[in-house]
């Protein structure tokens, strides 16, 4: 690291947890954030303040207005851009030395396993969809390449979030929890969401992501927790594999 790096990074680096050798894995790292909308701006913008080195940027929409009460990374300069574009544009003026790629794409299964990313080395896949079939996708996919990743949702008043980790042998994957989720679930679009609930899980998630590349504290892999904005409430749950899981029985 740099002098400036030093400084950017101090309080960070303050933290015995973390120290130098964590914040250096932070900038050697590479995050995947699936969406760039609610749960996507503040994990982008958290990464990249927090440096880490490399982040790739994968959504297909665009910046429409009815995105700007939840969607924090744009603004109404960028109505009509699109959002990696966007989200790009600010990861680059609040922290220039990170690395942004854009992928202006609808992600799935077989963009993730013939697209640009593939036998690229990952660290982190953060999903910040409302989509419950990309999620199948990317869990299918993760634990093929041994690839941790973050799952979360918030609707209306509620938000949850998930950490799977393919590396751990007991650890339960996404279809364990959801063996098969109605394709015609609910999302905000729909039903409508609290705009500080997505601000609170995307955060969630980022710290997650960083708990993934410098280990601190206690791992949440294999838990599910949630957030009830009603009522102020956590839960978690701890989570079991499932023996006759179709992703990740056989693995």
């Amino acid at each position: 690291m740099k002098d400036e790096d030093l400084l950017r990074y101090s309080r960070h680096i303050f933290l015995p947890e973390l120290d130098i050798d964590g914040q250096q894995a932070l900038i050697d790292a590479h995050v995947v954030i699936v969406g760039a909308g609610g749960l996507g701006s503040p994990v982008i913008q958290y990464l990249a303040a927090a440096g880490v080195g490399q982040l790739s940027l994968v959504d297909d929409d665009a910046v429409e207005i009815s995105n700007l009460q939840r969607q924090t990374i744009h603004q109404m300069a960028n109505l009509g851009q699109s959002k990696v574009q966007s989200a790009a544009q600010h990861c680059q003026q609040l922290n220039p030395t990170v690395q942004v790629s854009t992928y202006p794409v609808r992600c799935d299964y077989a963009w993730l396993n013939r697209g640009p990313l593939h036998n690229t080395a990952i660290d982190v896949i953060v999903d910040c969809t409302d989509n419950a079939a990309i999620r199948y996708d990317i869990n299918r996919y993760c634990i093929e390449q041994q690839i941790p990743w973050v799952s979360g949702a918030a609707i209306a008043f509620t938000g949850q979030i998930m950490v799977i980790d393919p590396r751990q042998p007991d650890s339960p994957c996404y279809r364990c929890l959801y063996p098969e989720l109605d394709s015609q679930q609910l999302n905000c679009a729909d039903t409508g969401v609290l705009s500080p609930l997505v601000g609170l899980i995307g955060c969630t998630q980022a710290i997650e992501a960083i708990r993934l590349i410098s280990p601190f504290g206690e791992s949440q892999t294999g838990y599910l927790r949630t957030y009830d904005a009603a009522s102020g409430d956590w839960q978690r749950w701890q989570l079991s594999r499932r023996q006759d899981c179709q992703d990740c029985s056989a693995d």
